[in-house]
């Protein structure tokens, strides 16, 4: 469906855009769109050191039990 849309088809639409919106608004609408991308952004990368932290603390786990190995007693 995309491959049919051409140069003129996304004038059309902007057009539409401009109509519905008007000029003045669109800064503002873009700005908000913006700042929501960046608060999506930092939302997603804040996640991510969440799920490190409980694959390090598998680890520490297995840490924990190397010690009580009697072959590092020795």
């Amino acid at each position: 469906m995309l491959n049919n849309l051409t140069g003129w088809h996304f004038l059309i639409i902007l057009v539409i855009v401009l109509l519905l919106f008007g000029a003045p608004k669109l800064p503002a609408l873009a700005r908000s769109l913006g700042q929501s991308m960046k608060i999506f952004k930092s939302e997603i990368k804040s996640d991510k050191p969440d799920d490190e932290t409980t694959g390090t603390t598998g680890t520490d786990s297995s840490k924990a039990a190397g010690p009580a190995d009697p072959s590092s007693k020795s």
